[in-house]
This record gives C-alpha cells, structure tokens and sequence, in this order.
C-alpha cells in the first residue's frame, strides 16, 4: 500500500511520528537502522533531529530516506490514551 508522509515530529529513542496522507499517525522504531550504511550516521542526535518531510517520505540532511511503504508497514499506529 503506497500513502505518503505528509509530517513527521521527532520522539525519545530514535522514533518518529509520522503523520500519513490519510491523517493515520503510525510510530517507526529507527534504531534497527542505525547499523547500516548511510544510517550509522544517525546515531549523532543532531543529524538524527534534522529530520523533515521530502517529497512524500521522510530525509535526513545526510541525504538518509526510507521509502514510504517500509515506513508504513514498518511502524505502528500511534494511539491516543482516552480520559
């Protein structure tokens, strides 16, 4: 299944949410990543923070993207606690 990213906000621990194009907001866990190419280079917290939105998927200023479908089947919906 192919939806966009539309936002992402930085969480502890090397996470993200991602807010997609139908407005599901899902957690990805990066830390599996760390260990790979590019990737390693994300353990600086401050590369890691200049996360942002690129086209429909998400990019680091080192040039580090995952397309959207792994971030989509990678992730988890991000639940909200009900009062």
């Amino acid at each position: 299944m192919y939806i966009g990213i539309k936002d992402v906000a930085l969480l502890p621990d090397y996470h993200l949410l991602l807010t997609f194009e139908n407005d599901e907001q899902r957690i990805f866990d990066v830390t599996p990543y760390l260990d790979q190419g590019i990737f390693c280079e994300l353990k600086d917290p401050s590369l890691f923070n200049s996360v942002r939105v690129q086209f429909d998927t998400v990019e680091w200023a080192n040039g580090a993207d995952l397309c959207p479908e792994v971030l989509y089947e990678e992730s988890i919906p991000a639940v909200e606690e009900k009062a």
